[in-house]
């Protein structure tokens, strides 16, 4: 269920360069679950596009979500100027989230596809391994992590915290295992990501990340190539905003 409506800001903070939180009070915060993401629209008019923003924590008692972004273009540069008490319309949660399966798991996010990993962290039920990457040592909800995860293991890529180098090389010199493997991040991640996962015989969820217009899965504007012909275009396409942003990993190229 998607709902439009106004939401409050009820906090906001700076993680990290370029990097803000935003904590809203909104319905849809009763029917969102991890992976999905909401679209924010600008209070600039001229602005005319939502800007989709995935779902970072998800508290159905206090009635909000929190997400977590990078600051791109105009659009969420006005999100990172908003105050709490200011208002923006939303739409969400829009998508298909993670699917909770039994067993152990290695939760990964790389860069701005580490927030979308937390809410799932914390509402897996198995033994959570959570493997995050970043450029440098601005390890932004890396704390976060460690009440949601069993353990963390961090990479980064100029080597200041952690093992220097990708996720999948985190997971390698670990050697990490698993029954299933979540991710998101940028795409090169997500295809060493799911052939780690091949390796050791895990099932493996991937997360895309696509520019996206509608969110709603009416402009076509974000599709992947996906393994099978699908049922609404009859080619071999998949539609980010509405079949995913999940997907297994067997069923979408990377």
């Amino acid at each position: 269920m998607k709902i439009k409506e106004t939401a409050k800001i009820v906090s906001t903070e700076s993680l990290a360069e370029g990097i803000y939180s935003l904590l809203l009070a909104t319905t849809a915060s009763q029917y969102a679950i991890p992976g999905q993401f909401i679209n924010i629209y600008c209070n600039d008019g001229s602005k005319i596009l939502p800007r989709p923003i995935s779902i970072c924590e998800i508290d159905k008692l206090q009635g909000t979500l929190r997400v977590v972004y990078r600051v791109v273009g105009k659009g969420t540069e006005e999100f990172s100027k908003l105050q709490a008490g200011d208002t923006v319309e939303i739409l969400g949660p829009l998508g298909n989230g993670f699917p909770l399966e039994a067993g152990d798991a290695i939760v990964v996010g790389g860069g701005i596809g580490v927030p979308p990993m937390l809410e799932l962290a914390k509402q897996l039920e198995g033994y959570v391994t959570a493997v995050l990457g970043y450029r440098t040592d601005d390890l932004f909800l890396a704390d976060s992590f460690v009440d949601a995860a069993g353990d963390v293991v961090i990479a980064t890529d100029d080597g200041t915290v952690g093992v220097h180098g990708t996720v999948v090389d985190a997971m390698k010199e670990n050697d990490l295992k698993a029954d299933v493997i979540y991710a998101c991040g940028p795409k090169p991640m997500l295809r060493g990501v799911a052939e780690y996962a091949e390796s050791i015989g895990a099932k493996c969820y991937v997360s895309m990340e696509e520019r996206m217009a509608c969110g709603v899965g009416a402009c076509l504007g974000c599709v992947c190539q996906s393994t099978e012909v699908d049922d609404h275009s009859h080619v071999k396409n998949k539609r980010v905003c509405k079949d995913g942003p999940v997907f297994l990993s067997t069923e979408v190229v990377l």
